[in-house]
């Protein structure tokens, strides 16, 4: 096993993923609902939900991949302790065949490493869904007037969380994130009265202090964790990593078909069939809709893996530096929407964007599909641009350790 080598289906995947979540945030400034009966406007819905699902995930592996990284640096440590380099939680048998209790000090030195990264990137992702990003999002300097628990501030949170379940083995971390995924209603039990707990899980429709909760932590954090337990099978050698991946990613999909495809049909309603299959729940994240999206990106990884050409290329590019393309695509987006409002009708119509991702627009300043689409792809011409300076810039200055946070 290689832990140390850059898995490019990673780069590509998450690549994918950025440019699917840009479809969706375009949306958002174009006044188009999220679905609905109209197959066109269902599925530039339905394909973006893959993108919440796959970032968290992935975050967990690459949590895991870097963390593989850093016990690398500290292996001289523990060979002159006796302890025997191997898979997640060898370190700690050997540390015990030593005779020494617990963790031998290699291992608690690069999990140590680990799980500071984890907290201060954690809070930093934070701050910036307070600040940077909630301005980016509406261009209203004023914080206190709409304050968004987004995506971002979720895995700022499930990060500082890792900052903690990382000191476990690694398959009682990919377990219990198992478990949180499978058992997640229970943590819908607690009082409504709880509003705080809203923040966890979805109990009653109260936002605390005035705070717009879009992403809770469970089940994310659970996602994250498994996704840091498949982490482990990513260093396995090419050949066995490909047959799992496609294992498992088909497996979940046949799965979600199933029980899936069951429950639709009890379900009934005007709906196509298909639609009520898709539709799955994503506030917070149904067992189902999880299912339905991490299966294929996890069956998709042998292929990314090999894809090579210009396409391929580009995609790469956004996913080594998924941070920087965030923000800037919101960014970006807001200030073309605002320039195509003021073609189209004479105005930008900032007054609709306040309190962005929540934007209504009157039916007759929504935009079309086409132009949705066209966009799109100019924006998508300009981040291609930004990032592929930003990631030589990056490349080129490895001493900036304040890089990897951006």
């Amino acid at each position: 096993m290689n832990p140390t080598p850059r898995i490019r289906s990673l780069d590509l995947l998450r690549g994918l993923i950025m440019v699917l979540m840009a479809i969706d945030h375009v949306r958002v400034y174009s006044g188009i609902p999220a679905g609905g009966p109209d197959p066109a406007i269902f599925f530039t819905r339905w394909i973006t939900h893959f993108c919440v699902s796959g970032f968290v995930f992935f975050a967990g592996a690459s949590a895991y991949l870097y963390g593989q990284r850093l016990r690398g640096s500290y292996r001289g440590v523990n060979d002159r302790q006796g302890s025997e380099p191997g898979m997640s939680g060898g370190a700690e048998v050997s540390g015990r065949r030593s005779g020494e209790p617990g963790m031998s000090r290699g291992q608690r030195s690069w999990r140590g490493a680990l799980a500071r990264f984890l907290l201060t990137r954690g809070i930093w992702l934070i701050l910036l869904e307070l600040t940077v990003l909630r301005v980016c999002w509406s261009f209203n300097l004023r914080l206190t007037d709409f304050v968004l628990a987004g995506v971002i501030w979720m895995l700022g949170w499930c990060m500082v969380l890792m900052a903690a379940v990382v000191w476990m083995p690694s398959r009682v971390i990919w377990i219990s994130g198992l478990v949180m995924i499978g058992a997640q209603q229970v943590f819908g039990l607690v009082p409504h009265s709880w509003t705080w707990w809203n923040f966890i899980y979805t109990i009653s429709e109260d936002s605390p202090a005035g705070i717009n909760i879009l992403y809770v932590l469970v089940p994310w954090i659970g996602v994250m964790m498994a996704g840091y337990g498949f982490g482990a099978l990513l260093s396995f050698d090419a050949a066995r990593r490909d047959r799992l991946c496609r294992c498992i990613g088909l497996s979940l999909v046949g799965v979600f078909v199933v029980i899936g495809s069951i429950l639709a049909l009890r379900r009934g309603g005007e709906q196509p069939f298909l639609f009520r299959l898709l539709g799955q729940q994503k506030y917070p994240p149904s067992q189902l809709f999880l299912l339905m999206t991490l299966g294929p990106l996890i069956a998709l990884m042998p292929l990314a893996e090999k894809a090579k050409g210009r396409l391929a290329g580009v995609l790469m590019t956004f996913g080594r530096v998924p941070l920087f393309y965030y923000i800037l695509h919101i960014l970006v987006i807001h200030s073309v929407a605002l320039l195509v409002n003021w073609i189209r009708v004479g105005n930008s119509l900032q007054g609709h964007y306040l309190t962005a991702p929540y934007c209504w627009l009157p039916e007759g300043l929504r935009w079309h599909l086409p132009l949705l689409y066209l966009v799109f792809i100019l924006v998508e011409i300009v981040l291609y641009w930004a990032c592929r300076w930003y990631e030589r810039y990056k490349m080129a200055h490895p001493e900036k350790g304040w890089l990897r946070y951006l």
